[in-house]
């Protein structure tokens, strides 16, 4: 009888993150990259927590650009180019048409996923960014978020958001990287986790 393989050693990764941060959609795309390089050798388990880049954020939502220029001022357009040029490295249109605001409800919707399974979680997270980054969506249009959900298969979407006290909770390991790091710095936490 031959010898089987050793178990693959389990990475669990917790993300904190918030939906309007493009470097943290970054990071994301670049965390897939390295779970892509990395799964024959690790298993992984990832969850997300929320981040809130402007907790007073206006629920109705404001113009992106507009809001983006009133809070970087001269620099804004230097910014606006730079994701441009980054998302395109990842082979993404990085838009920045739409609405911005408040995020609250989509860090309530990905809990709620999380409860149904940790791969809808990830998954409800890549579809309501690049719904956000790529295709002008705004974060807070409950349409936007349903159809997210129903994309991944979470259930129960319309009745869980109805009670804006589902889903609040706290929420909070070993290596910490921040930002939209390249593929590679996750691929060494991954290694030097499992040790």
């Amino acid at each position: 009888m031959a010898a089987t393989s050793a178990a693959k050693k389990l990475i669990k990764i917790d993300v904190s993150s918030d939906t309007v941060c493009p470097w943290c959609f970054v990071g994301k795309k670049n965390l897939d990259k390295a779970i892509a390089a990395s799964n024959h050798i690790y298993e992984f388990e990832i969850r997300w927590h929320p981040f809130f880049l402007n907790p007073s954020a206006p629920k109705e939502g404001v113009n992106k650009r507009d809001y983006y220029i009133q809070k970087f001022g001269s620099r804004s357009e230097g910014i606006f180019a730079r994701m441009t040029e980054v998302f395109n490295g990842l082979g993404l249109q990085y838009t920045i048409s739409g609405l911005t605001g408040n995020t609250l409800d989509s860090h309530r919707l990905i809990y709620f996923a999380g409860q149904q399974g940790l791969d809808k979680q990830h998954n409800l997270v890549e579809e309501l960014c690049l719904g956000y980054f790529t295709q002008g969506k705004y974060i807070g249009d409950r349409d936007f978020l349903l159809e997210c959900a129903s994309k991944v298969g979470v259930q129960g979407t319309a009745e869980f958001l109805q009670d804006p006290n589902n889903g609040l909770k706290e929420i909070n390991g070993k290596h910490e990287l921040s930002g939209g790091q390249p593929p590679e710095a996750f691929v060494r936490a991954f290694q030097a986790a499992a040790n």
